[in-house]
This record gives C-alpha cells, sequence and structure tokens, in this order.
C-alpha cells in the first residue's frame, strides 16, 4: 500500500523578530508540495518553541492517524517472573530493556510484530533492567538490549542488541515447534 505524505508549513516567526539577512534566509525556503493523504501528516513548527522562546531550525512531527503499528510487549516484572517465565508451558522470549536506551526502541517494534506472529507458540515479555536489576543481574545481563530465550523454565539462548528480525527468528525457530 502507497503511503502519501501532506505537509504543512507555517511561516518562521523568525521572520518578524530577526535581522534582514536572516528573514531573507527564512524566506528563501521552498513551500513544500508534494502527494497528498489523510493518512499521514507532516506538520512543522519551531524547534523548542516553549513560551513564545525561539530555537534555531524546524522540528517535524509525522503522524499516522487511525493507525497503531505497534504492538505492545507485555511487562513482566519480579513479583511475576516466576508464573509468567519459569512455569511456562511454551518457549519464552524475554527482552531486557530500559527506557532511556535507544536501541532497545528500535528492536522493540520487532519483538511486538515477532509476539503476533509466534502466538500460541511463543510467549514474549518485557523486563526493565532499571526497575528489576536483580533479575537481570542473576542472568548476566551487562548490555541493553538483551533478548534471552527460556524453555522449560531454563535459560537456553540469548542475543544481544539491536539485531535484525532474522537474527531473532533463527533463535526463536531452534526452540518452537513446527
Amino acid at each position: 500500500m502507497a503511503s502519501a505524505v501532506s505537509v504543512a508549513a507555517s511561516p518562521s516567526p523568525l521572520a518578524a523578530t530577526s535581522s534582514p539577512a536572516r528573514r531573507l534566509r527564512h524566506a528563501a525556503l521552498p513551500s513544500a508540495r508534494g502527494p497528498r493523504s489523510p493518512a499521514l501528516r507532516a506538520v512543522f513548527g519551531p524547534a523548542g518553541n516553549r513560551r513564545g522562546v525561539v530555537g534555531r531550525g524546524l522540528s517535524v512531527l509525522c503522524a499516522v492517524q487511525g493507525q497503531d503499528t505497534t504492538i505492545q510487549v507485555p511487562d513482566v516484572t519480579k513479583a511475576t517472573w516466576q508464573s509468567l517465565v519459569m512455569e511456562s508451558e511454551l518457549p519464552v522470549l524475554v527482552e531486557f530493556w530500559a527506557s532511556w536506551c535507544g536501541p532497545c526502541k528500535m528492536i522493540d517494534p520487532i519483538v511486538g510484530k515477532l509476539s503476533k506472529e509466534y502466538e500460541g507458540k511463543l510467549k514474549c515479555y518485557k523486563l526493565n533492567t532499571d526497575e528489576n536489576p536483580d533479575i537481570a543481574s542473576q542472568y548476566g545481563v551487562r548490555s541493553i538490549p538483551t533478548m534471552m530465550m527460556f524453555k522449560n523454565g531454563e535459560k537456553k539462548d540469548s542475543v544481544i542488541g539491536a539485531v535484525p528480525e532474522s537474527t531473532l527468528v533463527t533463535c526463536i525457530e531452534k526452540f518452537t515447534e513446527r
């Protein structure tokens, strides 16, 4: 399905409050034109424009309207670790992550997608290492993101880093029934 982008640009607030040379630079910017679609919309505004403070550059916000493309992976904590991971009848993929970790944010949608693809064959959970450091250290997690496979209550394999989907699929396929 082809997506089109509709762009709405607002005139720079710098134009009214800055030097003629600066106004000229902003006025010389071409207006954005292109395919338009109500599904996607990019909105431009001054970066860092909080309480009337004007920053340099532009910030871009893209929003997909009417679609939620992410699949939320449920959290596991110290309190739920035993019942959700160790006593699971299905193999379990646990993503060790933290909210400040950029690579964790990159791999999270991949883990969500795989949890949907392997529904009924695999359980997927996320464990926040900042909130549950004892479990992370128990399994020797030193780098995040780390994805660990558990089967029958035992750690079977681990993958460290924001790896391609194919790497996770290879790991999962070793422990799931076809």
